[in-house]
């Protein structure tokens, strides 16, 4: 979440009729094409790629935490801001109610969402369900902490969602396209997720699937320019093909495939927990499409297997007594399999199908994983608001990446966290640099809490350099207002 108004055992009770509230000042000046990456990124989309960029953001929430203890809770929020260099003025950032019932949650309206089995600060994010785009619109279902299953003897425990949306970016799409390049109007969004963890308190294992779509809207697209416009389904039927990944897309023609844009991520992480320390090492693998997803496919009479090669692996140590240094994230991200190379659909005269160059984050009909110009995945794959053509895809989606995350508390009401990442670019299967691109991005944020009075300032300098984002330098500076509001009727 981001407002962050802490409750303790005794305010807890006496603050039930109260809203929690934020005000914040932002702005960031730089020099170079962008402002750097980790300036931008993982901001859930409340961001600007331009190297002069603010805003003046307000949010007023009803946490859910206010009803803990009881059978049900509910809650509300509304968050927006005024952005100056953005691509649009009026955010409208959240805007929700959400209802529990014991372990269940219904949430309607716009909601920033944590990452699941990353760390929230350091990590470079999800590959599917990640922060680094603006919240969509949608009613979710979820069990959002773990529930110990009965008569397991607390080994197994289970959590989840299922939501269905739709996109706010119409306007946005038509204006960066400038109409001549392909754009969607009222895309509709699914996603899905479950997570099961197993073992004991101080040595645990969770296994997770990720999945997502995008369907239903209209797409234009452009043939040597000739602009079609293609209305897809968006019935019942729409919605189901999107939950049980079936049906197939108007444009399919002979050879058939899941209708619209499916794509998702298998997990697993391995938590150690220790007294003075805890190490976790998890593993994120990306698919776009059901034969990588089970990495097998049938061809012929027989079935082919695929390599496993593409990879987000990660380890995370959490130190207990050096506030100075309480956590770091270590990551590898490899993309460049994506199947293969090589793509043949089955026929009568050839009986063999490869599925292969998948195109990770793209998508033949529809404008690909992204919001707003961000990908709602990991922000190490470029994204389209980094196209100077109006194209909205991501050109770089073949690539190898180190990233390092670190942070501590080294003095009291001090923060501060470093990121480091490495990247090496190969383009991707339709998009092919003349040679291999390269890039260096640095962050460097502090933040102190001051004693009284809910205010909290933060600075952060971050930096690119190379090829693939250009030499980008910049600084970024926030002053932060929390507290509370009561709004508790005086009898």
């Amino acid at each position: 979440m981001i407002i962050t108004c802490h409750l303790s055992l005794t305010t807890s009770f006496a603050q039930v009729d109260s809203l929690c509230y934020r005000a914040e000042l932002q702005t960031t000046l730089g020099t170079g094409d962008y402002n750097p990456l980790w300036l931008n990124a993982n901001k859930y989309g409340l961001s600007s790629l331009k190297t002069r960029n603010g805003y003046l953001r307000g949010a007023v929430e009803r946490p859910l935490s206010l009803n803990d203890g009881r059978k049900w809770g509910f809650g509300f929020g509304a968050d927006v801001a005024l952005a100056a260099g953005f691509t649009s003025t009026l955010v409208v950032q959240q805007a929700y109610v959400e209802g529990r019932w014991l372990k269940g949650m219904l949430t309607v309206g716009a909601k920033e969402q944590p990452m699941e089995l990353k760390n929230m600060e350091l990590s470079s994010g999800p590959q599917t369900l990640g922060i680094n785009a603006r919240p969509i619109p949608q009613v979710r279902v979820a069990l959002p902490d773990y529930w110990i299953i009965p008569g397991t003897k607390q080994w197994l425990a289970l959590k989840g969602h299922i939501a269905f949306g739709k996109t706010t970016d119409d306007k946005w799409q038509k204006d960066f396209s400038s109409q001549q390049s392909r754009y969607t109007e009222g895309t509709l969004y699914h996603s899905k997720a479950g997570y099961l963890r197993i073992g004991p308190k101080n040595v645990t294992v969770t296994v997770g699937l990720e999945m997502a779509s995008q369907f239903g809207g209209k797409v234009w697209l452009f043939d040597n320019g000739i602009k079609q416009e293609v209305e897809n389904q968006s019935g019942l039927s729409a919605f189901m093909h999107a939950l049980f990944y079936g049906g197939s897309d108007k444009t399919d023609g002979d050879f058939k495939n899941t209708e619209g844009n499916q794509l998702g991520s298998g997990l697993i992480r391995v938590d150690i927990h220790q007294p003075d320390w805890s190490l976790g090492l998890y593993a994120d693998k990306f698919f776009e499409d059901y034969s990588m997803m089970v990495h097998m496919n049938k061809s012929g009479d027989g079935y082919f297997a695929y390599d496993f090669k593409d990879f987000l692996l990660g380890a995370e140590l959490q130190l207990e007594r050096t506030p100075w240094l309480k956590s770091v994230v270590l990551e590898y991200l490899y993309t460049k399999y994506q199947s293969g190379p090589v793509y043949h659909d089955q026929t009568s005269n050839v009986p063999i199908q490869i599925s292969a160059r998948d195109n990770y984050y793209n998508h033949y009909l529809f404008t690909g994983w992204q919001h707003w110009g961000q990908v709602m995945g990991n922000p190490l794959y470029l994204s389209p608001l980094y196209n100077e053509d109006g194209a909205i895809e991501v050109k770089h989606n073949r690539f190898v990446a180190w990233h390092l995350g670190v942070n501590g508390d080294p003095a009291m009401n001090w923060h501060y966290r470093l990121l480091a990442s490495w990247q090496k670019s190969y383009g991707s299967y339709y998009y092919l640099p003349v040679e291999p691109v390269s890039n260096w991005s640095l962050l460097a944020e502090a933040s102190w809490n001051l004693p009284k009075g809910g205010w909290s300032i933060k600075g952060a300098m971050g930096l690119d350099s190379g090829d693939l984002r250009g030499k980008n330098f910049g600084f970024q500076l926030g002053v932060q207002k929390t507290g509370w509001l009561n709004i508790k009727k005086k009898r």
